[in-house]
């Protein structure tokens, strides 16, 4: 050919592949993503045949993370992050400590230095944001408190593996890497700070500036009326501030485009964003899986079985126990620590790279970096496996009576309504189920007219914060019909659903109407099949997002024609 075509050869066949091997394993109800990573290795360098350019497929699979952590970006706000920080935090901190020292633990009794076991075992601790939020989206919990916990999670681990990155090739000689030495300990003591202040400076100038300049930015582009125009400004903004964020500030490419959706999200056109950047997303993050695919040398599996095993049960057993007991250690409820430690079960995008700077630096042997490849690659095409078994472990959980006392914690004090709760708020009262953007306004408007209400919320924060200002508040899943019981529904007047979960409404409404048979239930939902399906089955009111936007608007209009009345 006249000129080099790598870059489309790459897409092209990259794309086709995941397609066709995508549908076949869907056709055998396997998880998609399994296609994709096969796609990507019948393609990569240690299968015969065609052979992708490998650094081109990484830089495309780049892509598709920034793109999608901008699309997470737009549906979460600071408040999001900030009301799960007491428990993604510590969490993610422990998380991180506890699956190192399993991974240098076995490092080390393998012979390994104590720099190789320690990047083994820092990259054994990190999971892939894109598989997480494919996970999250594809079982519609993503902006669900289980959500939150888990992107609030996941976005400390990228912040703490920034740091480690950084540090890296300053630590490399103290721990037996051949990189020049960086003068000792005050210029460790330097990049540290360095590293924190520039992390530190670039969140305030986002939250500051940001917050300000890009949303009044989309909304002067879509002023012009161009679809393409607003198409590209979203692009060019959740690349362009990728980009800059890694260049300028040290920061990942993820989290600069994680942040840069969070301040799109303060413009009134950020749906509209969300919709327009969906497709690339998409395809973008096919390109991950098959990149991931490209990586894996399948001799490791013949070569090495018992360590690949073992690395395996470190990611999904190791790591998954040590989060499941850190969320129940903070009194959140079953389900909640069963969906956190299942989406931290596997290791992704910051795997790879600090895999490949420890080879780099002369700390991690090759070996280390094909172990953790496979142990990806493993951990990946099973996570959808992994939340498969959520539920049948809850249940059986629940089905021991001695396991389930002892792990939902009936002794936890938020889970129940103080004794000197005033029994005049108990009786007649509206029970408000979820204080998130919807519940949280519907409160206000209740206490402004008096009328008490208890909130049921898993969310302990939230609880804490409202019986601080004096609201009746219970923690739990009103799933289970011990928080409903708390929240005394057996009194109530309504019951008042305004989560966006829809699959635990009817649950709900069951065991609100066994309890109180007369009792009004008002349900919200997000789309018009959930709507029809929830008035066949009588559950109460029902209230659509875009109906009730719909109403209210039309209302409006007729008011200024003088068509109905301003009461009506």
């Amino acid at each position: 050919m006249p000129h080099d075509v790598s870059l489309i050869t790459t897409i092209a066949v990259g794309l086709g592949l995941a397609l066709i091997f995508g549908f076949l394993c869907a056709r055998l109800k396997i998880p998609a993503l399994v296609g994709y990573l096969l796609a990507g290795m019948v393609i990569g360098p240690a299968t015969p045949g065609f052979v992708a350019d490998v650094h081109l497929a990484g830089q495309l699979a780049e892509i598709g993370v920034m793109l999608l952590m901008f699309g997470v970006g737009l549906h979460f706000s600071l408040d999001d992050l900030l009301a799960v920080r007491k428990i993604a935090l510590p969490g993610a901190v422990v998380q991180i400590t506890v699956a190192t020292l399993l991974g240098m633990g076995v490092a080390m009794a393998w012979g390994w230095s104590l720099g190789g076991a320690l990047v083994f075992g820092l990259s054994l601790s990190c999971a892939s944001t894109v598989v997480l939020l494919r996970a999250l989206e594809t079982r519609g919990v993503l902006e669900s408190l289980n959500g939150r916990i888990a992107v609030g999670w996941l976005i400390v681990e990228d912040l703490a593996m920034v740091l480690v990155l950084v540090l890296l090739p300053a630590l490399a000689p103290m721990l037996g890497g051949t990189a020049p030495a960086q003068g000792g300990g005050a210029d460790l003591w330097w990049t540290l700070l360095r590293t924190l202040g520039q992390v530190a400076v670039f969140v305030v100038l986002m939250l500051a500036v940001g917050r300000r300049l890009f949303p009044w930015l989309l909304w002067q582009v879509a002023r012009t009326g161009s679809r393409e125009l607003f198409t590209l400004c979203v692009i060019a903004a959740a690349l362009g501030i990728a980009y800059g964020s890694a260049k300028l500030f040290g920061v990942s490419f993820a989290l600069g485009a994680f942040f840069a959706g969070m301040v799109m999200r303060e413009s009134d056109l950020s749906h509209r964003a969300a919709e327009e950047s969906l497709p690339l997303r998409d395809a973008f993050s096919v390109l991950f899986f098959v990149s991931v695919g490209m990586l894996f040398d399948p001799r490791v599996l013949v070569e090495q079985p018992l360590q690949v095993a073992v690395v395996v049960l470190i990611i999904m057993v190791g790591k998954t126990l040590a989060a499941f007991g850190l969320v129940l250690l903070f009194r959140y409820p079953l389900n909640t620590a069963l969906t956190v430690s299942a989406s931290l079960a596997q290791i992704g995008e910051f795997s790879f790279i600090l895999a490949g700077m420890g080879v780099a630096l002369e700390l991690l042997p090759k070996e280390g970096q094909s172990l953790i490849l496979a142990g990806a690659l493993i951990s990946i095409a099973f996570n959808s496996l992994v939340f498969t078994a959520i539920e049948p472990a809850q249940r059986w959980i629940r089905s021991r009576s001695s396991i389930a006392r002892l792990l939902e914690r009936p002794d936890d004090p938020l889970a129940e309504l103080p004794m000197e709760t005033d029994q005049q708020l108990l009786s007649g009262q509206v029970v408000l189920v979820g204080y998130g953007r919807v519940g949280r306004r519907i409160g206000e408007a209740l206490t402004a007219q008096g009328v008490p209400f208890v909130v049921a919320e898993q969310n302990r924060e939230i609880v804490e914060m409202l019986r601080a200002q004096g609201i009746p508040a219970v923690s739990g899943n009103a799933v289970e019909p011990a928080v409903l019981i708390q929240a005394h529904v057996a009194r109530a007047a309504m019951l008042v659903i305004a989560t966006p979960d829809a699959f635990g409404v009817r649950k709900m409404v069951e065991v609100a109407r066994m309890l109180n048979p007369p009792i009004e239930t008002v349900v919200r939902t997000h789309s018009e099949e959930e709507a029809v399906l929830l008035v066949n089955e009588a559950v109460g009111r029902v209230f659509m997002g875009e109906q009730e936007l719909a109403k209210g608007m039309a209302r409006h209009v007729l008011e200024r024609f003088g068509r109905v009345s301003a009461a009506s």
